[in-house]
């Protein structure tokens, strides 16, 4: 499997998957060159159920409309479209490397179909070598719950957040089970390789937490780097592997002179693979930390935290035929803090069924059923149905 593919989060979906590829190698003088990527495409069906009165602060999923229950459009799943450009060289006893990539959308709403423009997820740095390390600067994938989402089966697929046509991605399991890593600034050091045993400390952008009056620019002045962390040990013997691991973050979040707090949450989770069964457990708890994307509805306008947690339960196995069979559960929770109104979302879930085919080394054909709900405090529910169809191909 490529290494830098899993960089870029793709390779980490080739992990799961039965179709692992090398990117496109290219010498150029003293560097090596890897392109690399993938390009999906999927018709979603979604109908729309529950309570199409209700509000729902926080809910992902999608309310019933007066003039109709069905929505459709064609989207990217959950991981988007990729380009990658990975350059790798050894000098001076170091390996060095760059990373930067693209990420464009294969559909839109605009008349013309090309109101999208293409986001940038990557562009870091990295030097070490094996027997001391290595040291990431730049923009890569948030270390706390990176491995969530790295091991969520919906990355060849959709998940939630579906109902949405022209969007740039899906939500798969984000908000449902996890909560989003994002694409952070950060340096970041991560240790040798101990016979399995792995560790990443960094400091990122303050800035990517969301606050809790969530005002533009609010949490524009924060007086500390955000602090994240992962410890994870991998094994593989015969027919037998796996992968161990706990992550955490702290954010410190002050938007006005009489709302700061500090937002931290902890994870831990495993991923265990015997002949061709997969299993996956996950659960998170947080302070301040919110629901969905990391601060976002963390605390009251007035700084009062709320707590939260969540997980999800993955199984899955490869038939005679190569097709991977998988089934998934996820939630994730939100508490009210003293009388707080009782509109604020109580809980997203998720349950997923799909089915993965390797139609070449390359190819994934795909197809899904998801189905998620959204119930406030007051337990009034919102709840959608989507069937999904496509293909994902990498290279």
């Amino acid at each position: 499997m490529n290494k830098n593919i899993k960089l870029a989060v793709a390779g980490a979906v080739l992990a799961l998957s039965a179709s692992a590829n090398a990117g496109i190698i290219i010498p150029a003088g003293d560097w090596t060159l890897d392109v690399n990527g993938n390009v999906n495409a999927f018709a979603n069906f979604t109908k729309a159920k529950g309570d199409s009165s209700a509000t729902i602060t926080g809910g992902e999923t999608p309310a019933r409309q007066a003039h109709e229950d069905t929505i459709v459009g064609i989207n990217t799943g959950l991981l988007p479209s990729w380009l990658g450009f990975t350059g790798t060289t050894r000098q001076n006893d170091t390996d060095v490397s760059f990373t930067i990539s693209m990420q464009p959308n294969v559909s839109d709403n605009s008349v013309h179909g090309d109101a999208k423009t293409p986001l940038f997820r990557q562009s870091f740095l990295t030097f070490g070598d094996k027997s001391w390390g290595s040291i990431k600067l730049g923009k890569d994938l948030g270390i706390f719950a990176g491995d969530a989402i790295l091991n969520d089966m919906t990355l060849l697929g959709v998940g939630a957040g579906a109902s949405i046509s022209g969007q740039a991605t899906t939500l798969g399991g984000i908000g449902y089970g996890y909560i989003y890593p994002s694409w952070k600034g950060q340096i970041a050091y991560t240790t040798p390789n101990f016979n399995g045993f792995q560790a990443t400390i960094g400091i990122t952008n303050p800035n990517q937490a969301s606050g809790a009056a969530l005002t533009a620019g609010a949490s524009v002045y924060q007086d500390r780097f955000g602090v994240e962390a992962k410890a994870s040990y991998a094994f593989n013997a015969d027919n037998f592997s796996g992968k161990l691991w706990v992550s955490g973050a702290s954010y410190d979040i002050s938007q006005t002179t009489a709302v700061s707090y500090s937002a931290s949450v902890a994870d831990l989770g495993a991923n265990i693979n015997a002949g061709n069964v997969g299993l996956t457990g996950y659960y998170y708890s947080g302070e301040g930390v919110g629901t969905t994307t990391f601060g976002a509805l963390g605390a009251t306008t007035a700084g009062a935290k709320r707590d939260s947690d969540g997980g999800y339960l993955q199984a899955t196995y490869i038939l005679p035929t190569k097709t991977k069979l998988g089934l998934a559960y996820g939630v994730s929770k939100l508490d009210r803090v003293g009388a707080e109104a009782d509109t604020l979302v109580k809980e997203n879930e998720r349950i997923t069924v799909g089915l993965y085919h390797p139609l070449t080394k390359h190819l994934n054909l795909v197809a899904e059923y998801n189905d998620v709900s959204s119930k406030n405090h007051a337990n009034a529910e919102r709840d959608a149905r989507t069937g999904s169809l496509g293909a994902i191909l990498f290279f």
